[in-house]
């Protein structure tokens, strides 16, 4: 026997997690709406979910909520959903569609749909501070910057974004390969499925999660079962453009392993057969497989809370020909469930003086320090 304390085992192997107080701390998350979702592209909706001139949907963005709509002109545009005037929310509903213009339920000023005021009462006799006629642009629905990628409408609040290249080079680096994501179509794809789970647990519990796989044999049966590599624990995204290979016997990325569908056109035959996962930072989740899509969009709403929208995504002639996507959909379906009920069985203990000072990360989970560290870059950014 020694009075010594023992040495820590393998102490190189163990790397430290963000303390507790990340994942539970109304001020932390206040900043990460200012410096990180307020900051970043953040993708909003579904392009193909606005078809029509006048369709619109409201997606919160850190503290703002803005408004998407087709416009007239067929572009797709965003503005923050308010009221020029006193600032009342010019849209409640979450989605739905106008025919012309937009008008606040408080003292009726309207806006076209490219955010122009277009009537108020009494308009005619409004003058700037100047006296001279109101600039009807100036006082119209404030813009927020929108792009199109992947199918998906992105905005900025910001008044400069930064490049949007920076989004499409996290896709690169996962894949290994600037073209490779582009090969899946995905913005020709259409949405299968969609569901939307309401998650008790704060988002970066969410992203830790998708990163690893070091859980997978312990929560995953199915998709272990498809993707038997995933049983060593390490996780598709941790090897830049390796991917996870389907087993021997497994005919298609479906739950009990059976044939799904064609592989997408563009797709190669290394790409075949094989399993991808990329992490676009903040809130997004892209899961490439031979014969569709599965893409996540988080929206997180407080610290303990983050709505999650997962679209499984298939060629317009699979969804024609009304082929059943059940069996594809229910793999990942089972797999979000598996991983949000770890998130929220994890939640509670971010208050416990235990973790005060954060966990662990082994080293199949190391990767996950690089999100650490992006976090904390971006919320010390002044």
């Amino acid at each position: 026997m020694t009075s010594e304390t023992p040495p820590l085992l393998n102490p190189p192997a163990l790397r430290t997690t963000l303390g507790g107080d990340y994942y539970v701390s109304d001020a932390v998350f206040a900043a990460e709406q200012e410096r990180i979702f307020e900051a970043s592209w953040i993708c909003a909706v579904r392009c193909s979910d606005l078809a029509t001139p006048g369709r619109f949907q409201k997606v919160q963005v850190g503290r703002e909520s803005v408004l998407l709509v087709r416009g007239r002109d067929g572009l797709l545009r965003a503005f923050l959903n308010i009221c020029r005037h006193r600032g009342a929310q010019l849209c409640t509903e979450p989605e739905g569609t106008v025919r012309r213009y937009f008008r606040c339920p408080y003292h009726s000023w309207t806006y076209g749909l490219d955010g122009k005021l277009t009537a108020a009462p009494n308009l005619a006799a409004l003058t700037d501070e100047t006296g001279a006629p109101i600039d009807r642009y100036r006082y119209g629905l404030v813009p927020v910057a929108l792009t199109e990628w992947l199918g998906y409408a992105w905005v900025c609040l910001l008044d400069t974004p930064p490049p949007f290249d920076d989004v499409t080079a996290e896709a690169t680096r996962a894949l290994g390969d600037p073209d490779a994501i582009n090969r899946y179509g995905i913005g020709g794809l259409d949405v299968g499925r969609r569901i939307v789970y309401d998650v008790a647990a704060n988002w970066k519990l969410i992203v830790e999660n998708f990163m690893e796989c070091y859980h997978c044999s312990s929560i995953h049966p199915e998709l272990v079962g498809v993707l038997p590599e995933f049983s060593r624990g390490v996780a598709a995204q941790a090897s830049d453009g390796a991917g996870a290979e389907f087993g021997s016997h497994i005919e298609g990325f479906t739950v009990d392993g059976a044939a799904g569908f064609d592989r997408l056109p563009g797709i190669t035959d290394e790409q075949d057969r094989r399993y991808y996962a990329v992490t676009v930072k903040p809130t997004v989740f892209v899961n490439l497989v031979p014969d569709h899509i599965i893409f996540h969009r988080m929206y997180p709403l407080s610290p303990v809370r983050t709505v999650v929208e997962c679209d499984w995504l298939y060629t317009a002639d699979v969804l024609a020909s009304g082929r059943d996507v059940s069996a594809s959909v229910e793999l990942f379906h089972r797999v979000n469930r598996q991983d949000f009920d770890a998130c929220e069985r994890t939640q509670p203990s971010m208050t416990s003086r235990a973790y005060r000072h954060g966990g662990v990360l082994v080293p199949t989970e190391h990767h996950i320090a690089s999100f650490h560290e992006w976090v904390v870059s971006r919320l010390d950014e002044r």
